[in-house]
């Protein structure tokens, strides 16, 4: 049984809270086939710069998601999101993950087709 007086551990609310990233803009107009150029190429080469495949694979999976999925895939993999916006992560074993914010939201100066 539990403590009757026991309550979360400070913080853990917050940990619970995904966010997109606060609006920003790209040094220049980009279209939506540059900007998935640009996150597929984040993509591909994150894992050669460290950190488990299995876990830069949660991360894409979790920044292409809706935010309540992916909360459901962060929680699943271990992995550990100081700030709300997924910019930065941590796996069980300390390793870090940095998110540019272009794979997690669209700029604001994104040339919308048509």
């Amino acid at each position: 049984m539990g403590c009757a007086g026991s309550t979360p551990a400070e913080g853990d609310e917050n940990a619970k809270k995904l966010q997109k990233p606060k609006p920003w803009k790209h040094t220049q107009q980009i279209t939506h086939a540059q900007l998935k150029q640009m996150r597929d190429e984040f993509w591909d080469t994150a894992p050669h710069y460290g950190g488990q495949k299995e876990i830069w694979d949660a991360l894409r999976a979790a920044a292409e998601a809706d935010l309540d999925l992916a909360r459901a895939i962060i929680d699943s993999a271990g992995i550990i999101i100081p700030n709300a916006d997924m910019t930065l992560c941590y796996d069980e074993r300390g390793a870090k993950y940095e998110l540019p914010k272009y794979v997690l939201s669209e700029p604001t100066n994104l040339i919308r087709d048509g």
